[in-house]
């Protein structure tokens, strides 16, 4: 048997996500290739490490097995390969920088540049997505650093958790509704709060802010991205939150009004996270000065 890491990470990431698609998507490979891979891979067994099911894929007794060792099989590959990276003091590789939706558009555009221009021995590879598949990437190796706006929860991977800077809420109206500022969130009709949809994190963290019973919002509405929502809360539909560095991008609508709120500590932090045991920790930490670096003054609420 001559088993690749290639195909035990494709395995783990079936294994994770219960979808050959979504597993895909993760691992940045088509479904084809990937399903192929997994296929040689059960083949080389003489069994099935997943049921194929009509909602998706599970583990059979042997792949739940299987999947454990193959688990500590890439945890040692990667520490191997760390170790030998470390001599050489920075990475040979393009850095897999993941981000959440809530901060990739807003943040993006001055990061990347400052990156390129202020660390130009660094090349990255960005990648977008929800704060616990980003949390996975990193512990499966997919990733290097994230950047999420919530602390990791307990029990996972051991981390590095860099802090970068605050990012305060603000509440998003159309310019006709009359609003007396600042705003309480205690003040507003929970079904006038637009989110976004289950599992990004700036939601659970709207949630939080405005004291909704259960994550009850809008009810029949739910959005994959702020500006989606945006457009909404312009045509009068709701209001929402937002976070501060937002604004340059989604207050420019001149039917959106912009108010602060009275707590003014309703917000988040953003943060990066990486592996305690990453060889890169040095360069982990230059990154995070050129991010603070970036951050731009957002503009006055109206």
């Amino acid at each position: 048997m001559n088993f690749s890491l290639r195909q035990l990470r494709y395995a783990v990431a079936v294994a994770q996500t219960g979808h050959f698609g979504r597993a895909a998507e993760l691992s940045a490979v088509s479904q084809p290739a990937l399903s192929q891979q997994i296929l040689l891979l059960e083949s080389q067994c003489g069994t099935a490490i997943f049921d194929r099911l009509k909602s998706g894929v599970q583990l059979t007794p042997f792949g739940r097995d299987f999947i454990a060792r193959a688990q500590e099989v890439l945890r040692s590959a990667e520490a191997l390969e760390g170790f030998v990276l470390s001599y050489s003091g920075k990475p040979n590789r393009p850095l897999r920088f993941g981000i959440i939706p809530t901060v990739a558009p807003y943040l993006l555009p001055d990061i990347f540049p400052a990156l390129q221009e202020q660390l130009p021995d660094l090349r990255f590879t960005i990648s977008e997505n929800r704060t616990e598949a980003l949390l996975d990437g990193l512990l499966e190796g997919h990733l290097d650093l994230v950047l999420i706006a919530t602390d990791p929860p307990a029990g996972g991977p051991r981390l590095t958790v860099e802090p970068l800077f605050d990012d305060p809420f603000v509440l998003a109206t159309s310019q006709d509704v009359p609003t007396e500022e600042p705003v309480a969130l205690s003040s507003i009709p929970p079904d006038r709060i637009l989110l976004l949809d289950e599992g990004h994190c700036f939601r659970d963290q709207a949630i939080a802010a405005c004291g909704l019973d259960g994550g009850r919002g809008s009810g029949t509405f739910s959005a994959t991205s702020l500006s989606t929502i945006v457009e909404f809360v312009a045509n009068g539909q709701g209001v929402t939150l937002l976070p501060q560095i937002a604004l340059r991008k989604e207050a420019n609508n001149p039917r959106i009004a912009i108010h602060p709120l009275n707590d003014p500590h309703t917000g988040r932090q953003l943060r990066l996270a990486w592996r305690e045991t990453t060889p890169f920790r040095t360069s982990f930490e230059a990154i995070a000065d050129v991010i603070r670096g970036t951050r731009k003054e957002p503009p006055t609420l109206n």
